[in-house]
């Protein structure tokens, strides 16, 4: 599909949306689409909320937002979502926090469709004074000492719809990743559709030379949508680097409120999708983004004689 048709056809004001990808990979054009169309009232799980997320709810698309960290990738703040939460301005922001591991095991229990997941790590942490989300059970098997022992659960995670970005994928949905990855797998049986963006498609004999690298099957993909630079300001391994330039700019960017909207008028709703935001960037700067080959050894699978 298109990624306006993508977009249009899944994502609903008052949705929950999934938006993966661990520095690497980020689904950035996707989130310039629900911008450009105007989608409301969306709660949106991310566990390292960034630059995209700081744009949509600058773009007044989000009123709820699931994380586990939030932050600019070491690189600075993210104006926007500071203002909401600590001022309430222009309009508050829900905000609901958990640990990373916290997130993977809410990804991990929606993924598998468990009432919710057991962890040691809330123990002494203050995370349960800000999220009543956070429960304790009684385990059924004796703790370490022979007791009875109480254990922190997170409840499932399960969006209504999870966009990944990727580097390939065939035209089935069987898509492909490599470098830096995190939870996307988990993240997409969470949900009940899912939006793979890539960077190209291929053919099935490419996928099926390769098929270790098949990190999300066809069958939990709803829709594949082809979208050149699509990660754009995060990177692409093999495809673009990272945009640090840009990670540094956004902190100026986003402290100033209009400056913001200014920005978004001119790079999200000034242009009419992502592949004339590529143009607009220009081929001089995408040259300084360029990467060499770093190729990976071919692997002999064998195959019956």
């Amino acid at each position: 599909m298109s990624m306006k048709a993508a977009i249009a056809t899944f994502i609903h004001d008052g949705g929950t949306v999934c938006l993966e990808g661990f520095t690497h990979l980020v689904p950035t054009a996707a989130g310039h689409e629900i911008i450009r169309q105007g989608r409301r009232d969306l709660t949106v799980v991310r566990m390292t909320a960034d630059i995209v997320v700081d744009q949509m709810i600058a773009a007044g698309c989000v009123s709820r937002l699931v994380s586990s960290f939030v932050g600019n990738s070491s690189a600075g703040s993210l104006g926007e979502l500071r203002r909401r939460i600590e001022t309430g301005e222009p309009a508050p922001l829900a905000f609901e926090e958990y640990s990373h591991y916290g997130m993977i095991c809410r990804y991990l229990a929606g993924a598998q469709r468990l009432p919710f997941h057991p962890l040691r790590s809330y123990g002494g942490s203050d995370l349960p004074s800000v999220n009543s989300g956070l429960r304790k059970v009684t385990s059924p098997y004796p703790g370490p000492d022979g007791e009875p022992e109480q254990i922190y659960v997170v409840p499932p995670v399960n969006p209504d719809v999870t966009i990944i970005h990727a580097q390939r994928a065939d035209r089935g949905g069987n898509t492909q990743m490599w470098g830096l990855t995190g939870i996307q797998a988990e993240a997409v049986y969470a949900a009940e559709k899912a939006i793979v963006v890539v960077e190209e498609i291929v053919d099935d004999e490419v996928i099926r030379s390769d098929p270790n690298r098949t990190l999300v099957p066809a069958h939990a993909v709803d829709a594949v949508v082809i979208c050149p630079r699509g990660a754009h300001p995060s990177f692409a391994q093999g495809y673009y680097d990272r945009d640090n330039a840009f990670y540094r700019a956004w902190s100026h960017i986003s402290k100033d409120p209009q400056r913001l909207q200014d920005w978004l008028a001119e790079w999200v709703l000034g242009t009419a999708d992502h592949a004339e935001y590529v143009d607009k960037l220009g081929e001089e700067f995408w040259a300084g983004l360029a990467v060499g080959e770093a190729l990976s050894l071919p692997v002999n699978y064998g195959r019956r004689l």
